[in-house]
């Protein structure tokens, strides 16, 4: 029997890690690469990176909280779990294999799906002669 192996663009899953950045940077889109070139003239973005780095170091476990969703998903953070706000509450995002190169605000969504029950009184003018319950 043949196992299927996780893969990311050509690229097992333990050999992801040790993917250096520049073959990282080949793989990904042209708008994330460019992203991702403009971080040392964006402050909050290269903070934010160096923050990931230093909780992945001390405690993998630990959650995230972060404002920032245009953050590109880079490998080294397979596993991390991030809280990602989207405007009302932070949502719970855990990195994994298939989320890498696309950006943390991607899996927090900021809107929710609307269903709607029945017309309400006053809402058409057949309405008033619904009964109320």
């Amino acid at each position: 029997m043949i196992m299927k192996k996780n893969t990311w663009k050509g690229v097992n899953e333990d050999e992801i890690e040790k993917l250096s950045f520049d073959e990282f940077m080949k793989k990904i889109g042209s708008r994330e690469r460019r992203t991702l070139l403009k971080v040392k003239s964006n402050p909050p973005l290269r903070t934010f990176m160096e923050k990931v780095r230093l909780v992945k170091a001390k405690n993998p476990k630990k959650l995230i909280k972060t404002h920032i969703r245009e953050a590109v998903i880079l490998p080294e953070w397979i596993g991390l779990t991030f809280a990602v706000h989207n405007g009302k509450e932070f949502k719970k995002v855990e990195i994994t294999l298939h989320k890498i190169g696309k950006r943390l605000g991607d899996y927090s969504h900021s809107v929710g799906r609307v269903i709607h029950s029945g017309p309400g009184v006053g809402a058409t003018r057949g309405s008033k002669f619904v009964p109320l319950k």
